[in-house]
């Protein structure tokens, strides 16, 4: 099992995570978007800001993982997408880790050119509500 914390404000965000439940026929993923209003109630141990900031995912046994941990394990677990593995690899993994934080850092730009959907009204503003 692997809990999924994703920014639900951002339209690609949003997609990747449908297209990951609607593969997710063993159940191995529970999506959850930190822009819930119960969200800091049900999650204390997770900054919202932070996850925000870069995608946060929790193991079964507690453990957090984030970045491009989170999606490669994800589509690992619905068994799509096998060519990210390689992303895990240590020497592409730095390079990886750190093409995923500039996307990361300007996904609502990227979501917003390539979806065509607006970003909601508090990142227009240059803030986010969290």
């Amino acid at each position: 099992m692997l809990t999924i914390f994703y920014d639900g404000h951002c339209p690609l965000c949003a997609a990747e995570m449908q297209t990951l439940f609607q593969f997710d026929n063993q159940n191995l993923l529970l999506l959850e978007d930190i822009h819930a209003e119960d969200f800091a109630k049900r999650y204390p141990h997770i900054d919202p800001i932070e996850a925000d900031r870069l995608l946060h995912g929790q193991l079964n046994d507690g453990t957090i993982i984030k970045g491009l941990d989170v999606t490669c394990l994800a589509w690992k677990l619905v068994g799509k997408h096998k060519w990210m593995q390689v992303l895990r690899w240590p020497v592409i993994r730095f390079f990886a880790d750190i093409g995923y934080k500039f996307f990361a850092r300007y996904r609502h730009q990227i979501s917003s050119f390539v979806t065509g959907k607006p970003r909601c009204a508090s990142c227009l503003k240059d803030r986010c509500d969290l």
